[in-house]
């Protein structure tokens, strides 16, 4: 098993605004745009300073009707067989793998509940991935799951997670947040049911670095964005804002000052 199997490689915005969205993040979250330079691809990555940290590009033709969104992927250096695993642990194949000429390969599925994630392949090294609180990077994934017992038992079965530590937030009506890593590591996300009468069904969301959270959030208001939740401190002294970016993706920001 390859070192960085399910782990988190690459995060990528589906959007019906490709530069509105590049103007907003670079504000928000400091990060430079260039196109890819793909043949026949609208593609742009986004950088915090040298790092390659996310994709943008348009939505689909055939997402007709899909929301904007911020997708994650998580690394497998057997694409075909990681799918059979997804598919006999209860999840589902949205889309068969595909090559991205001289990067890789991908693919679309979703767990059992409908949160959907992409997988990665690639011969090569996977991305290299930064300490998780490094300013303009992803520092945390977070699954707002149907259920969050057999949610825990399909990923762990799929991509080898193991739990990290647990967060009882009953008092707020919530249940167990349970934090996980992959194979023993240091925790990379976090998982909990979605609370009854949610907006949003089962869904994966990220949480982008930022220096000063306060700040951030302003910059997110006056972007055009929203505040959906927060601020709120976290255990670990770290603070975090739920948004929604201008054309109605949601993102989360995290930092460790207010």
């Amino acid at each position: 098993m390859h070192k960085d199997y399910g782990t988190f490689c690459w995060y990528e915005l589906m959007t019906p605004d490709v530069p509105a969205a590049e103007r907003f993040y670079a504000s928000v979250v400091g990060w430079s745009t260039h196109d890819s330079g793909m043949e026949g691809m609208d593609y742009t990555l986004a950088y915090a300073r040298e790092s390659q940290v996310a994709g943008l590009m348009t939505l689909p033709a055939e997402a007709e009707g899909m929301p904007p969104m911020w997708m994650g992927y998580i690394f497998t250096d057997r694409i075909e067989e990681t799918l059979r695993d997804i598919e006999a642990n209860g999840g589902k194949i949205c889309r068969q793998p595909q090559d991205i000429p001289g990067i890789g390969r991908f693919a679309v599925a979703s767990d059992p509940h409908g949160a959907v994630f992409s997988l990665f392949s690639t011969e090569d090294e996977g991305p290299q991935q930064p300490g998780m609180m490094t300013p303009g990077h992803i520092g945390w994934n977070e699954l707002m799951a149907g259920d969050l017992d057999s949610a825990w038992e399909f990923y762990s079965k799929t991509f080898g997670w193991t739990k990290d530590t647990a967060v009882d937030m009953s008092d707020a009506g919530m249940g167990t947040y349970q934090t996980f890593a992959v194979r023993g590591g240091d925790a990379i996300g976090g998982m909990m049911t979605n609370p009854p009468g949610a907006p949003a069904p089962p869904f994966w969301g990220y949480y982008f670095v930022v220096e000063g959270l306060d700040a951030a959030g302003k910059r997110v208001t006056d972007g055009g964005g929203q505040i959906v939740m927060g601020p709120m401190e976290v255990p670990g002294g770290a603070w975090i804002l739920n948004c929604v970016d201008p054309q109605g993706a949601y993102f989360s920001l995290v930092s460790m000052s207010r």
